[in-house]
């Protein structure tokens, strides 16, 4: 990285190149200080040698003004784009740390149920937004989807690089689509059988995807065994997944999760979940205490769970609310105390004011 000509360099008179954290076929992805504004972000920068391929310029630019169009906590935010002296396009997009899935999984093995379930709710809650604005993220893989810590919450999860996204908006200034029907793009291990097949794609192709990736995640080992890509893509034309508990025979899952990743899973698109939402709340009885607190009953031994609301849900799950609210049983106990409390000051009272009538009338006898 000695010889990267944007090492040290200011870009648009605000940025600050730090150090180059990424690389890809596209382009690279660097750190970089902002001093007016106090903080680090992430510049992507396209190789300047694709400036020239108007197909490349075109799909760079279609990945910031997508990404800058949604807002979910659960999707990476775009700051700025735009276009450099030298020609070479950049986004400016907030800076994670972290890891992402694939990392996770290679380091720790196996995820938790409970733990991939929580997680992938609130990928589902970024995909929710991105679908309803017709945007198709069209290559989700564990190493898009980075875990953080967010406002105290671990294992906040962000969904990056809509680099092929499928943006459908009739305000694109281009004669023809970059990603016509008969084309492929996307990582074979993680593609839907309509993707593949280089079919047009909608939602529910990401659906798809998630499916794989919730199978990695909890079992270490992909859905299908396959020796290179082209067997991959072969099987999720034809073959159905291996069911979990035949892929890894030494962990237990509840035997509803088959449903799930069947459905998930599913070769055709209409037999799939229809939305994001939709495998969310399929997931959520695998979420654990976490994804279920605003779901719990109230009880005495312990203080009322704070209201649910779907972005909380979909941004990780609710935590008990720890106000100051006394419980019932501490409030009987003080009720009490304060009743005992007022007798015994009554009985002193009458006591004082007993002697000092007693006086007064010894005094008046004596004065006689």
């Amino acid at each position: 990285m000695a010889d990267d000509p944007y090492i040290g360099q200011e870009i648009i008179g605000q940025f600050r190149i730090v150090q180059r954290i990424g690389k890809g076929g596209m382009g690279a992805v660097y750190k970089a200080e902002q001093p007016a504004m106090g903080r680090f972000v992430a510049v992507k920068i396209l190789h300047r040698q694709l400036a020239s391929r108007p197909d490349l310029v075109t799909r760079f630019r279609r990945e910031a003004r997508a990404m800058s169009r949604l807002t979910h906590p659960n999707t990476v935010r775009v700051f700025l784009y735009g276009q450099l002296d030298n020609q070479a396009l950049y986004i400016v997009m907030e800076y994670l740390k972290g890891l992402n899935l694939h990392q996770i999984t290679k380091r720790q093995g196996a995820m938790p149920l409970d733990r991939a379930a929580r997680v992938l709710i609130q990928v589902c809650g970024a995909l929710e937004e991105a679908h309803s604005v017709g945007i198709v993220h069209r290559d989700l893989k564990p190493e898009n989807i980075l875990l953080t810590e967010q406002g105290g919450m671990k294992d906040f999860a962000k969904v990056l690089d809509f680099g092929l996204a499928k943006v459908h908006d009739i305000d694109l200034q281009s004669s023809s689509p970059l990603t016509q029907e008969g084309m492929v793009f996307g990582t074979p291990e993680f593609m839907s059988p309509e993707q593949a097949r280089g079919k047009t794609l909608d939602g529910r192709s990401d659906i798809y995807s998630l499916g794989v990736i919730l199978y990695e995640m909890i079992t270490g080992k992909l859905p299908f065994d396959a020796r290179n890509p082209t067997d991959y893509i072969r099987h999720h034309i034809k073959s159905p997944p291996i069911p979990v508990t035949q892929r890894v025979p030494e962990l237990t899952f509840p035997p509803q999760l088959d449903d799930v990743i069947n459905k998930a899973l599913a070769k055709t698109m209409d037999e799939r979940f229809q939305s994001a939402a939709d495998l969310a709340a399929a997931l959520e009885p695998f979420a654990g205490d976490v994804s279920h607190a605003a779901h719990r009953p109230q009880s005495e031994s312990r203080p009322p769970e704070v209201q649910d609301n779907g972005r909380a849900r979909a941004s990780g799950g609710l935590r008990p609310r720890t106000s100051g609210t006394t419980p019932v049983s501490k409030r009987g106990e003080q009720k009490r105390s304060s009743l005992w409390i007022a007798i015994i000051l009554l009985a002193i009272l009458v006591v004082v004011l007993g002697g000092m009538l007693i006086t007064v009338l010894v005094t008046d006898r004596g004065g006689g």
